[in-house]
């Protein structure tokens, strides 16, 4: 299964480089020499579908995408990556002017599911056990909630989801095949007091 890990946005300066729009947690495997397959935009529709009007309508009269198919290699290779002011900009081998690069515009760049090393999407984690270092149950991962520092494990525990924050030293081991994560159960992380999502909404 092909995911996207980022799309296409508009060339930025004159020496061939873009921008993207990020869609992955490991922006990581934005490196030089990297290999996406691409994916060709969305079309958008006519600019007057579903618009009853009076004037004439034109055959052409129409948003069209930034680019199509015929237009898109099969698969880009990244030449340069840079972070410019919070946004990632690339170069790729394949289009080296700032006129190849704006007819990539709006093409997706693609990774297979588990491509990214150390990173997991949220339906492989759904309902996988929660198991602590001395291999006892201790819940049901319920999900995946986004913090302000680190990512945060949600564990259904006695009707209650407790939140874990999703770092290496908390969450040291996330076997998929095996169907559980390892938590290291530090003490109050699963008490009564412990941090709960659920109360946290009714705030």
């Amino acid at each position: 299964m092909k995911l996207t890990a980022a799309v296409i946005g508009p060339a930025h300066g004159l020496k061939g480089e873009a921008l993207i729009d990020v869609r992955t947690d490991a922006p990581e495997i934005f490196t030089v020499g990297a290999v996406f397959d691409v994916s060709p935009p969305r079309t958008t529709k006519p600019k007057n579908a579903g618009v009853i009007s009076n004037s004439p309508a034109h055959e052409n009269d129409t948003t069209p995408a930034e680019t199509s198919e015929a237009q898109l290699p099969e698969s880009v290779t990244i030449a340069s990556v840079r972070v410019h002011k919070d946004r990632v900009l690339v170069r790729f081998d394949e289009a080296s002017s700032r006129e190849s690069v704006e007819k990539l515009r709006g093409a997706h760049l693609l990774v297979d599911e588990h491509e990214e090393e150390d990173a997991w999407y949220v339906h492989d984690l759904k309902g996988l056990d929660v198991r602590d270092l001395d291999d006892r149950h201790r819940g049901v991962v319920a999900g995946v909630q986004s913090g302000a520092a680190q990512d945060l494990l949600l564990v259904r525990v006695d009707g209650r989801n407790v939140m874990v924050p999703f770092v290496e030293e908390l969450v040291p081991e996330v076997n998929i095949e095996g169907g559980y994560v390892r938590v290291d159960a530090i003490p109050g992380l699963f008490d009564d007091n412990a941090v709960s999502a659920d109360a946290q909404g009714r705030q």
